[in-house]
């Protein structure tokens, strides 16, 4: 009986945990079928975990003046962009970058980002996948 229940009381645990960290990193509060190109200057380039985040002022003068504003794009973790090439020196507050993403479907001002182009053009990707689904002319 009392191994029943300490296996009953693991197995609850382990769902309990899967349930939360599926729940956590859930993109649905991203719109996957609309791409955002966001050029502006760094404002912020937080290096930590869960998630990485870049924070964008977008001018008033942008190519798309609905864009203008601060915006928060979050990355993947510290691990995976780090195996990306990315480093918690990859950006400063002040650089030009353009970020290509998805945003939110709520309307406010962020976005799933999907990659990076820092000050010297270089794309930076936020993960592995490169698959090509999305190319220049997609991004609107």
């Amino acid at each position: 009986m009392r191994f029943e229940t300490g296996l009953l009381v693991g197995l609850s645990a382990a769902l309990f945990a899967a349930g939360s960290a599926k729940a956590h990193h859930s993109f649905s509060m991203f719109d996957q079928n609309k791409m955002v190109t966001w050029e502006g200057t760094v404002r912020d380039y937080q290096w930590r975990n869960p998630h990485t985040h870049v924070i964008v002022e977008v001018p008033a003068t942008a190519k798309d003046p609905s864009l203008a504003g601060t915006w928060d794009i979050e990355g993947a973790s510290v691990a995976i962009l780090a195996r990306q090439g990315w480093n918690k020196s990859s950006f400063h507050p002040g650089d030009k970058i353009t970020i290509v993403g998805h945003p939110l479907r709520s309307g406010d001002k962020g976005g799933s980002l999907f990659y990076a182009i820092d000050k010297n053009g270089r794309k930076m990707y936020h993960d592995t996948d490169r698959t090509g689904r999305l190319s220049g002319a997609d991004v609107k």
